[in-house]
């Protein structure tokens, strides 16, 4: 087997060893609780950290963004992770400090701790594309002393160069995460694979994600068709001179500041790629729910809420036969129930099909588990907008960081 080019946690002995654990437990939060409300990341990091059973463990994450009602701090968290594992996970109010080193120093074999939301640190927030400045930093001048491993397992940050993410690499080891590892092997055998037809379905809001992709898809043979659904369909239909009335034009207007370009790119992507692009006949409308087809006159007052019968007989005939399927967004306001047949019925093509599959987007996942579909959906991403870079071939700083670190560091 070729070796990895970055390290993994096969290429160390971990037993009594000090170890720094990255992961990405950023979850929905109570706002009057501040308790978490979904643990699905949590449960990802199980493996992990049951592997890690005689180390000394401390955990790093980050929750929310500074203003946002979901940017607290991680002593849920650690409460929370501490009940999944059947363990104690003490959790300590600082993440640099005297305490901080205190409390690392004293662990015994088998200790986790977790320390407090990295985000609550402008050294993890300012500090961004610049390795020498993150290695200067209290941050990593004071955690760099006390750990002999750096574990980084939080795919679903692997497009942001943070401090607590990309920091160390220059330090010692840097090596991926169960989570990291897996994730990136399932992506790149999505990408390798020579069977065909590859399609990639695009729906949900996030037009800018979706028209991201479409061109490295489509010119690099990552997939040879793409079907689009929710806004993302929009505004390709609104590009191509399709009248999508004017609740839903006003809506891509809000989502995006620049949604002229984004028209002009879904243009210049339909110009060339018309032949692979997949947009709905029909569609339901709200709140008259009834339907309409595409190149109808859309009421000024309605919204376009789900694909319609005859789109989801096409999508699903073109699912039948693929062999390599990505999905990504629902096909429309699944979360009403008037307007989710057109997610669940596509959603369900695909659980059917015994095509090799790859899922990402947080509200892709909430649909597949509301219409208990998660056992048959094959591989399950935990990135969102990382998983979106990552296909799209962008630059990925952590990566790239545990790249560069093993070539740095060559042997054990």
């Amino acid at each position: 087997m070729d070796r990895s080019p970055f390290y993994t946690m096969d290429d160390f002995d971990f037993n009594g060893k000090r170890v720094y654990l990255r992961i990405d437990i950023n979850s929905p939060i109570n706002p009057i609780t501040g308790e978490v409300v979904d643990d699905t990341r949590f449960i990802h990091y199980l493996r992990t950290i049951n592997e890690l059973k005689n180390s000394k463990v401390v955990i790093i994450a980050h929750q929310g963004r500074p203003g946002d009602s979901d940017f607290v701090s991680l002593r849920q968290h650690a409460g929370h992770l501490g009940r999944l594992l059947g363990r104690d996970v003490l959790f300590v109010d600082s993440l640099i400090g005297s305490a901080v080193e205190t409390a690392i120093r004293n662990m015994k074999n088998g200790d986790i701790i977790m320390l407090e939301n990295s985000r609550f640190y402008s050294e993890e927030i300012l500090i961004k594309d610049d390795g020498a400045a993150q290695k200067n930093t209290f941050i990593v001048r004071n955690l760099s002393k006390l750990f002999d491993y750096f574990i980084i397992d939080a795919f679903p940050a692997i497009h942001r160069d943070q401090t607590t993410l990309t920091g160390f690499k220059d330090i010692k080891p840097n090596i991926a995460g169960r989570l990291m590892e897996t994730e990136i092997k399932s992506i790149d055998r999505f990408m390798n694979s020579k069977s065909h037809p590859k399609l990639a379905i695009m729906g949900g809001a996030k037009i800018r994600d979706a028209i991201k992709v479409t061109g490295p898809f489509l010119e690099k043979g990552i997939v040879d068709n793409i079907i689009f659904g929710g806004v993302a369909a929009n505004i390709f239909l609104w590009a191509s001179g399709i009248d999508i009335g004017k609740r839903n034009m006003e809506f891509i207007e809000k989502q995006d500041k620049n949604y002229k370009k984004l028209l002009e790119e879904c243009k210049s992507l339909l110009s060339r790629f018309s032949d692979r692009i997949y947009l709905p006949e029909d569609f339901m409308l709200n709140p008259l729910q009834t339907e309409i087809k595409t190149g109808e006159k859309v009421p000024d007052d309605q919204l376009l809420a789900d694909i319609g019968f005859e789109s989801i007989k096409t999508f699903s005939s073109i699912i039948e036969k693929a062999k390599n399927i990505f999905l990504n967004g629902p096909m429309g306001m699944y979360e009403i129930n008037e307007y989710s047949l057109g997610t669940r019925e596509i959603f369900n093509a695909v659980s059917q099909s015994p095509a090799s599959k790859i899922v990402g987007g947080g509200h892709t996942i909430n649909a597949i588990n509301e219409f208990g579909l998660s056992d048959s959906m094959g591989y399950i991403s935990t990135g969102g907008g990382a998983l979106i870079n990552y296909l799209s071939g962008e630059p990925i700083p952590v990566i790239d960081s545990l790249v560069y670190n093993r070539k740095k560091f060559g042997g054990n």
